[in-house]
């Protein structure tokens, strides 16, 4: 049972709900301007809190995001890979904790959440000396979602812990990723581009644009998982890039797969293998602390080995990633299904390399019209349905 007393402030009359929490202790919850207000907030978050055993102590809410926020990025460090865990920190100590580390979670609200979710979109401006100037440009919406679902996710830890009833932050209005389309090399382009490279270079993009291979799982490649008689290459592990240290986990998904190679393939590969034991490297750079190959910067922001090869070869500039679509689309024309693309490519489902490659498939149809017409004709179904269409006419 609440009682509810009125008391005297600096500010007029205010009102005062005094209770026992469940365990018996009693407090109180004050500033209400009117009687109303104080008994509508006692029946429902005592009376019926207490009825329905979803009583929230207000004292829980006082614990501040910061406080919160190790214990979720400890959360994250076991459940993601490093670099997106890497990611994640980044986002809380950039975006997350100057914005929102002292506030108490029960003080976040839904309209304070929606401007500091607008700002990091649409970015600031200011004046100095009179002139208007930028202090922090728009973000993409990659770093407003990150930034987002850092603080989204702290909070539902403080919702699952009964420190408050419900998260604001999962509220927002959110901008959306613009899906760029795909860079597609052909045969020639990727033979072109990879004859403009020198060394294990040439062997290492070829690789790439041929099995599909994400960077981190090619450059961790050893010569043991390489199975030149069935020509099969085993993915079971992936050399991930973080803060400029390289980190060997499992891929991507965590599924460990066969792959298939071409044969055009198997003179290059043994060629890099020959003389090393199982155990080596198949790809290696001598001049990095850990010899693994760094990837390259991104060409289209800068001036690098692959932007040259790109330039000589005359292909569009791309990043080192889009040699994986490239593979997905020699795949697709050679005649394979969406399993085996899923399996080749190491998606974690077949309905996920549909959403990816939807363009890739759309291009069957055509083809796959007429070869079902072919199919008709040769069987004499299309003559017989044809000739019914004429007697009914």
């Amino acid at each position: 049972m609440a009682n509810i007393s009125r008391y005297e402030t600096a500010k007029g009359v205010r009102w005062r709900v005094r209770y026992r929490k469940p365990d018996g202790t009693q407090t109180d919850k004050r500033g209400f301007r009117r009687k109303l207000d104080a008994e509508t907030w006692a029946a429902k978050h005592v009376t019926v809190a207490k009825a329905e055993g979803t009583f929230i102590d207000p004292q829980a809410g006082r614990i501040t995001v910061g406080e919160l926020a190790d214990a979720w990025l400890d959360k994250k460090r076991m459940s993601v890979k490093p670099s997106y865990y890497d990611d994640l920190e980044g986002a809380w100590h950039r975006w997350v904790e100057p914005a929102w580390g002292d506030v108490p979670v029960s003080m976040v609200s839904r309209e304070q959440a929606q401007q500091w979710v607008t700002t990091i979109s649409r970015g600031r401006v200011g004046e100095d000396n009179g002139k208007r100037i930028v202090i922090e440009k728009p973000k993409s919406a990659s770093v407003v979602l990150r930034a987002h679902g850092v603080l989204a996710g702290i909070l539902d830890d403080a919702v699952a812990d009964r420190r408050i009833h419900d998260n604001p932050v999962r509220k927002l209005e959110l901008p959306r990723k613009v899906k760029r389309g795909h860079t597609y090399l052909n045969a020639w382009q990727l033979d072109s581009l990879g004859m403009q490279c020198e060394g294990q270079r040439r062997t290492l993009i070829l690789t790439l644009g041929l099995t599909g291979m994400r960077w981190g799982e090619c450059i961790g490649l050893t010569v043991g998982d390489i199975d030149f008689d069935h020509r099969r290459i085993s993915v079971d592990k992936s050399a991930t890039q973080v803060q400029r240290h390289i980190i060997v986990g499992t891929p991507k998904t965590w599924e460990i797969r066969s792959i298939t190679y071409p044969i055009q393939l198997e003179k290059l590969l043994r060629l890099q293998c020959q003389g090393k034991p199982d155990h080596a490297l198949v790809f290696e750079d001598p001049s990095t602390v850990d010899g693994y190959v760094h990837q390259p910067h991104s060409p289209k922001a800068g001036d690098n080995w692959f932007s040259r090869a790109c330039d000589a070869a005359e292909v569009p500039r791309m990043t080192i990633h889009d040699l994986r679509h490239t593979a997905a689309s020699l795949l697709v024309s050679a005649g394979a299904n969406v399993k085996a693309v899923q399996h080749q490519l190491g998606h974690k489902s077949a309905a996920m390399t549909l959403d990816v490659y939807a363009d890739l498939f759309d291009d069957d149809l055509d083809s796959l019209g007429e070869e079902l017409g072919r199919m008709l004709v040769r069987g004499n179904v299309g003559k017989m349905w044809a000739d019914g269409v004429s007697r009914a006419a």
